[in-house]
């Protein structure tokens, strides 16, 4: 005699797209609610989270602005050499010499007449220098390099005019922005450790503010569990939590980023115009904007995933 098969009173429900979409709107709906009444807590936590996203946030536009403006320099390293007095063959000779390198693009020879021209069509000062016998100005050269050449080229060109005969000084240029450079790199290395400590700060915040949001609810997680909830149904609410408290703290980040740059807005511009170069602000947009929001968004769910793996392990024993 064949069993009869037992069949389950209570068939499973299908799944449909619909009821999904139903289903999730209605938690982050109630999660909403919840967070709006705590809201002290609420934007203590996004204030928390937003400082941890701002600081390496903030030193990777730093690093994108340095980046673009030395990319965007227009001058070519150089060098200028300075003779002594008396010693116009000398910069003439020099000039032939350089002109003949490789590396070497254009070669300027400015006489100590020419110079001496030049200060006074240029400053307030220029008669006073009728009242010396001589001619104070000495001799210059300006050697322009090549596109593409490097430091290793210019210290090479500054080395042979230090040996030339009659060079009194020589100036090697734009050796400023081989220091950005360097600094560009000290910033992103910066900012990487930063993200990685401020990030973690940023996950145990969010684990803390959803672990009390989890002892608020025990009692109804409890009959939920008992009446035989999932895991899975359990979690998804406080999963909502995190990612609202993550999406929260980038929007503050945004915020006070926004903030900072319209605090130093002024000096900059100052400054850059100092070297004859206008402000513009590179990597602050929708892109960066929605990066900020989606990495708040996913470390606020791990925080969120790492209490309530935590507590609902607790919650089975009970």
């Amino acid at each position: 005699m064949a069993r009869n098969k037992l069949r389950d009173p209570w068939p499973r429900a299908r799944w449909s797209a619909s009821g999904w979409v139903q289903e999730n709107r209605r938690i982050g709906g109630e999660a909403v609610a919840f967070l709006s009444m705590r809201l002290g807590t609420s934007l203590l936590v996004w204030l928390l989270v937003g400082i941890a996203l701002a600081l390496p946030a903030g030193l990777y536009l730093l690093q994108v602005n340095l980046t673009e403006m030395t990319a965007s320099w227009e001058g070519r390293p150089g060098l200028s050499i300075y003779f002594r007095h008396g010693s116009g063959d000398a910069a003439l000779a020099l000039s032939d010499a350089l002109t003949a390198r490789a590396e070497v693009a254009l070669v300027v020879v400015t006489s100590s007449e020419q110079a001496l021209a030049d200060f006074r069509a240029n400053t307030s000062l220029g008669d006073t220098l009728t009242l010396l016998d001589d001619n104070p100005l000495p001799a210059s050269l300006r050697a322009t390099l090549v596109p593409g050449a490097g430091v290793a080229d210019l210290e090479r060109l500054a080395e042979f005019a230090r040996v030339a005969p009659g060079a009194d000084e020589v100036v090697v240029e734009k050796t400023w922005l081989e220091r950005i450079t360097i600094l560009s790199s000290v910033v992103r290395r910066l900012g990487m450790i930063l993200a990685v400590l401020f990030g973690v700060g940023a996950v145990l915040v969010t684990s803390t503010s959803v672990r009390l949001a989890i002892e608020a609810r025990l009692e109804e997680l409890r009959v939920l569990k008992l009446v035989g909830a999932t895991d899975r149904q359990l979690r998804r609410p406080f999963l909502y939590f995190g990612a609202l408290y993550g999406v929260g703290g980038g929007l503050v980040a945004a915020m006070l980023i926004s903030f900072g740059l319209l605090v130093i807005e002024s000096p900059l511009e100052n400054l850059l115009g100092s070297y004859d170069q206008t402000l513009e602000i590179s990597g602050f947009g929708g892109a960066f904007l929605v990066t900020l929001l989606t990495t708040g968004g996913l470390l606020g769910i791990i925080g969120a995933l790492l209490a309530v793996r935590q507590r609902l392990r607790h919650l089975r024993i009970l």
